[in-house]
């Protein structure tokens, strides 16, 4: 909504307040004001000058030689473009030395050999849009219609001594999508007097009703109709004032009769249309439902094709008006018009709503519709527009209007206690001062033992309930007034759930060593998830799925993660490492009768190289121990690294030899290895490595206690022994037993190097350790190392039947 200034100050005195201000005490009271437009622009030197002799350019067909009075005695000469400029014209004149909008300049010029002393002005040079100009000056410079004095300062007249407020309001505010609204509302702010237009009609003694009838065949769309009637109109120019406020917001002067019902419509928000009588083609008006597939032409000329849940103004036979949305171009006010029929309807929001989505057309009257308008106006509205017809384009209007009237006019009323306003807003108000709010509001307001019953006018359709007229309360009594306060309640300290801690390292950890996060969807195909669940797992099947793939919750993450690594693959992209956190739902049964139970799962799937160094030509192959590599740095992220990685060839869906469960303290909480090939041949893959882990399961685990210890003073004595053991022994098995009988002196194990076949037995294999030794108070003798080695020599030979190789 674009608010002019000047004409806000028609309906309550602002003199003292600049437009900047207005829009700050706007803003602070909840109507916000987007921006504060000064029409001016920096023009200055800008005068009125009367052409009075116009002929064309001796040397330019398309140049014309001007003589223009600009008040200063002597005539000036101008060379002048447009086809349009003529003697006896008042323009717009920038004198030498003016500025005009953009920094432009206006100097002495010759051109084609004439000297040019100013320039004559279009109202696009002036600042204004073209669209916002009339058809009449697009093209051209701007006259004034109405005679001028030359000489005198030309921003007033054209209205470029006005600011322009472009207030953003939110769709309960329908109320401020009218100067008067605005008014009210502005009033109530400053707590001042607001003046309303007192429109006055001069009726004939004939009755309009002799003329037209209004027959309405569904009041629920049109609750009232009121058609009057002006004869003998002149069609033409509208004043200057008129053409300049219609600018200012927003509107393209069109002539007399429609840029009033333009005009009431932006002062009241009513939306008005005015018919061409004798074009109208009939003594009646008839508001019905369209026929499924009638056809109308619009005033933009474009045929509109008509649905049954659309309403129409007909003239008994055939359409002439789509309702509350736009006219038709058949009964359009023209030149030559002399009779005029005004609408003034209050239609239902519901119904414009329908016709204007369904057509693809928004009007400055559907958008005012939509939102609601004040019932109690619309009748005075066409009482303010027939005025302004009669005293602008003249005409006899006929006594009337003919109405259908079924409208419901009356006000709701709001019941609230001050304890209830006070309890809301933390506020100590008094009576009085509430009392006073409503007041500046012009609510009707009684008061009893601190309830108020509040009736509220028709002009706020936005107030229904107590929750309302708080925030009126809130609004005029200032928010910056209100006191604040902390919460005088228990409170905790905000933190995130050990499950959300783990997401949030998690997320950080895999990405940081290079996983792309992926989201799936939390339904599956039953099918898919099969590759993986086991048995004693039972799918919660939806009752209504949107489709196949999508109808039970999901078991598992990996399916969606092995169709991402396939959709990539079909797309020539090998190297492809995701991950993803995301709930995952097990039924204890096959039949729901409870709840089951969610659990939070992080997953990963890899395919390709990990690694590729093409300059030195190395390349690394995903394999189990990259993806246990990357599984061990996520769990220590979480500060657990008491975990081991058991062998196992039972687990569906993977590789029997390739995996391995993830356990702490004797529990498993997850799964890493290789896929199966048969089911990585069903999603055509190349080897693929997952790991899944149960987060749900990891926040019960014992997270290791961070301890710092002292650089050691003392070295250090490492030790290699190679063993030969079963074949079916784990190297983990093997550490245990080392660690079990190496006591406080061993500090470091680890495994380097694993050999099967010739030179060993059947069934035998060679693991190799580095053992390393350390006393943290005294440097080891070689005699204390030899003690505990052997010792843990003789108990791997005692317990694993280990000896060491030859």
């Amino acid at each position: 909504m674009l608010v002019s200034y000047q004409w806000l100050k028609e309906y309550i005195d602002i003199d003292d307040l600049s437009p900047q201000e207005i829009a700050e005490k706007l803003t602070r009271s909840g109507v916000e004001v987007d921006a504060v437009t000064d029409l001016n622009q920096g023009i200055t030197n800008l005068v009125v000058g009367k052409v009075l002799e116009c002929v064309k350019h001796p040397e330019a067909d398309k140049l014309n030689l001007c003589q223009v009075d600009v008040g200063e005695g002597e005539v000036v000469q101008i060379v002048c473009g447009a086809k349009n400029v003529a003697a006896g014209q008042f323009v717009a004149v920038a004198k030498v030395g003016a500025r005009l909008p953009g920094g432009m300049k206006i100097k002495r010029a010759k051109l084609r050999g004439e000297v040019s002393e100013g320039m004559i002005c279009s109202l696009q040079e002036l600042g204004f849009e073209s669209k916002l100009v009339a058809k009449k000056y697009s093209e051209g410079i701007f006259a004034f219609p109405q005679e001028m004095v030359a000489g005198e300062e030309a921003l007033a007249p054209l209205g470029l001594n006005d600011t322009v407020l472009e207030l953003d309001l939110t769709p309960n505010r329908a109320d401020c999508l009218s100067m008067i609204g605005v008014a009210y509302e502005v009033a109530a702010i400053l707590g001042r007097e607001i003046t309303l237009p007192i429109p006055a009609v001069v009726s004939s003694g004939e009755k309009a009703s002799d003329y037209i009838s209004v027959n309405v065949e569904t009041s629920g769309d049109n609750p009232y109709y009121g058609a009057t009637i002006i004869r003998g109109v002149k069609i033409g120019e509208s004043p200057l004032w008129l053409q300049t406020i219609l600018m200012a917001a927003g509107i393209r002067p069109i002539n007399n009769v429609v840029d009033v019902t333009n005009y009431v419509l932006m002062e009241y928000g009513q939306p008005l249309h005015a018919f061409d009588l004798d074009r109208f083609a009939s003594a009646e008006v008839v508001v019905r439902r369209a026929r499924e597939g009638e056809k109308m032409v619009t005033l933009d000329d474009a045929e509109r094709t008509l649905s049954g849940e659309h309403l129409v103004i007909t003239n008994g036979t055939d359409p002439v008006a789509i309702a509350g949305v736009m006219g038709g171009a058949t009964s359009e006010v023209q030149n030559d018009t002399e009779n005029i029929l005004l609408e003034a309807a209050y239609f239902n929001d519901t119904t414009v709503r329908k016709a204007s989505k369904d057509l693809g057309l928004r009007s400055d009257a559907s958008s005012r519709f939509e939102k609601g308008i004040d019932p109690n106006r619309v009748a005075e509205a066409g009482i303010r527009a027939t005025s302004l017809i009669q005293q602008l384009a003249g005409g006899q209007v006929l006594k009337g209007p003919v109405e259908f009237d079924e409208l419901d006019r009356s006000s709701n009323e709001v019941t609230i206690s001050l304890a209830k306003i006070n309890g809301v807003l933390g506020t100590d108000l008094k009576v009085s001062d509430v009392e006073d709010i409503f007041t500046k509001l012009q609510f009707s307001v009684k008061e009893k033992d601190g309830t108020f019953t509040v009736a509220v006018p028709t002009r706020r359709q936005d107030i229904t309930i107590e929750a309302d007229i708080v925030e009126e309360v809130a609004r005029l009594y200032g928010y910056d007034n209100i006191p604040t306060t902390l919460p005088n309640t228990p409170s905790t300290p905000g933190g995130l759930t050990e499950v959300q801690w783990k997401k949030r390292k998690a997320r950080r950890f895999l990405e940081g060593v290079g996983l792309d996060e992926a989201i799936s969807y939390s339904l599956t195909k039953k099918a898919k998830d099969d590759h993986f669940t086991e048995e004693s797992v039972h799918h919660v099947d939806v009752a209504l799925p949107m489709s196949e793939d999508r109808g039970s919750l999901r078991t598992t993450l990996l399916p969606h993660l092995l169709d991402a690594l396939s959709h990539n693959k079909n797309r020539n992209q090998y190297n492809v490492h995701l991950y993803e956190i995301g709930s995952v739902f097990h039924a204890k049964e096959q039949t729901i009768t409870v709840q089951p139970e969610e659990k939070t799962y992080i997953s990963a799937a890899f395919m390709g190289l990990w690694q590729e160094h093409s300059w030195q030509g190395e390349k690394k192959v995903i394999d189990f121990f990259v993806v246990k590599g990357i599984l061990e740095g996520l769990l220590a992220e979480w500060d657990i690294l008491d975990i081991q990685f058991v062998q196992t060839a039972d687990k569906k869906g993977f590789h029997p030899g390739r995996t391995a469960s993830i356990m702490i303290d004797g529990k498993e909480i997850g799964i890493v290895g290789q896929i199966h090939p048969t089911v990585q041949k069903t999603w055509s893959l190349p080897a693929t490595y997952v790991f899944e882990l149960n987060v749900s399961e990891l926040v019960n685990a014992n997270n290791d206690t961070l301890r710092y210890q002292p650089i050691p003073k003392y070295p250090a004595i490492d030790r290699d022994i190679a063993l030969v053991v079963d074949e079916k022994l784990t190297s983990g098995e093997v550490e245990q037993v080392i660690r079990e009988y190496g006591g406080t002196l061993l500090t470091q194990v680890n495994v380097f190097d694993v050999y099967q076949g010739e030179h060993l037995e059947i069934g035998k294999k060679s693991l190799a350790f580095s053992l390393r030794y350390l006393d943290p108070e005294k440097t080891l003798t070689d005699a204390e190392v030899v003690a505990v080695h052997n010792k843990v020599l003789e108990g791997l030979e005692e317990k694993l039947g280990a000896t060491l190789r030859a």
